[in-house]
């Protein structure tokens, strides 16, 4: 999770830097925070189903 979200900042600091704007990282880590979220949620689902 914690990887997940910070690649996506990198990825906004990378793109922000590239294009001289400063909303990127921004919008682009809290994209992956929503990623991250729903890949630990899938997860977690996953597992209890598997379990039943």
């Amino acid at each position: 999770m914690g990887g997940t979200i910070w690649l996506g900042n990198m990825l906004g600091a990378w793109l922000d830097t590239k294009y001289q704007t400063n909303y990127w990282e921004n919008i682009i880590t809290l994209f992956a925070v929503f990623v991250a979220m729903y890949l630990v949620i899938s997860q977690v689902l996953k597992i209890s189903k598997d379990n039943d």
